[in-house]
């Protein structure tokens, strides 16, 4: 019996549609290959056709890693990441720096050079870690464990326990604790 949706594919004279009959790919087995199953892991557009029982069988025993090393299979998962395209990290080349001829390239300003341009050691920070700098008496360069020390410092001599539950003292407690945060995330990024 045809339903509706069949109706459009075959002809309205037809009873039934034409029987595609393909037999099961195992050895032995008679029934109608109606289930495809890839044949390897390298020919996955390669099928065998098998009955429902025999391609649950398949199916159960079925393994894709078979026969690779943890390192390999760790290097296909890597791979499957970006769908196997070569990837670098972001502002880089494929091979690292940029290659320039010299011979063919004019550079009066020496910017493909390897050490061209680094910004001063004790250059000037952005407003907002100026003022947390200026809370915390600190000057720059900074290291984070400078930076640490200096914060623990300031917490102990302004905690409102310490001062008597001063309000003064509360609020310059705040800022201390906003300006460390501002200057670790600027040495953690």
């Amino acid at each position: 019996m045809m339903n509706q949706h069949s109706r459009k594919f075959w002809p309205r004279n037809a009873k039934d549609p034409p029987l595609r009959i393909r037999n099961c790919d195992h050895p032995g087995c008679g029934g109608a290959g109606d289930f495809r199953a890839p044949k390897s892991r390298q020919a996955l557009q390669d099928y065998w056709w098998f009955c429902l029982d025999h391609v649950r069988a398949y199916n159960a025993a079925w393994d894709y890693f078979a026969g690779m090393g943890p390192e390999e299979i760790e290097h296909m998962v890597r791979c499957d990441v970006t769908w196997q395209r070569p990837t670098w990290p972001l502002g880089q080349m494929a091979g690292g720096r940029f290659r320039i001829d010299p011979e063919r390239v004019r550079d009066p300003f020496n910017l493909f050079e390897e050490d061209a341009w680094r910004p001063p050691a004790d250059h000037m920070p952005p407003a907002g870690q100026e003022e947390a700098l200026r809370v915390m008496d600190l000057k720059v360069p900074l290291s984070v464990d400078l930076l640490k020390s200096r914060y623990k410092e300031l917490c102990k001599l302004h905690h409102p326990d310490a001062n008597g539950g001063d309000k003064a003292a509360e609020e310059r407690f705040k800022k201390i604790g906003q300006a460390y945060k501002t200057l670790m995330e600027s040495l953690n990024t």
